[in-house]
């Protein structure tokens, strides 16, 4: 059996050096994950009545989605999950990747 070694690979970050385009893309992928967030929570209010003595009625109907999207920027802002700092990295990623193809050469 041979010693488990730590590949030096595993002990840099994961993030490249930031570019200029960073707080960009900062932008989008939060904007990506309140979006995703949105989704995740629509279903949990989709068999809510609005109907009763705590109900908005037709407008509460109307107006849920935006409600919903706002909690989703709201939990982005917050901190959100975690999504948009993959999101970041894998752009910076790809954007060095692409610098790095030498022109005329097919990637």
């Amino acid at each position: 059996m041979s010693d488990l070694a730590v590949s030096p690979s595993l002990l840099t970050s994961p993030m490249a050096a930031p570019t200029a385009e960073t707080p960009r893309m900062r932008e989008t992928a939060e904007k990506f994950e309140a979006s995703f967030l949105s989704q995740m929570l629509k279903p949990m209010f989709e068999g809510i009545d609005t109907n009763g003595p705590f109900g908005g009625g037709e407008a509460e109907g109307t107006w849920r989605s935006f409600m919903i999207d706002e909690m989703a920027k709201q939990t982005v802002r917050a901190g959100g999950i975690g999504l948009a700092d993959t999101v970041v990295s894998e752009m910076i990623r790809m954007q060095t990747e692409q610098t790095q193809v030498q022109p005329g050469a097919v990637a």
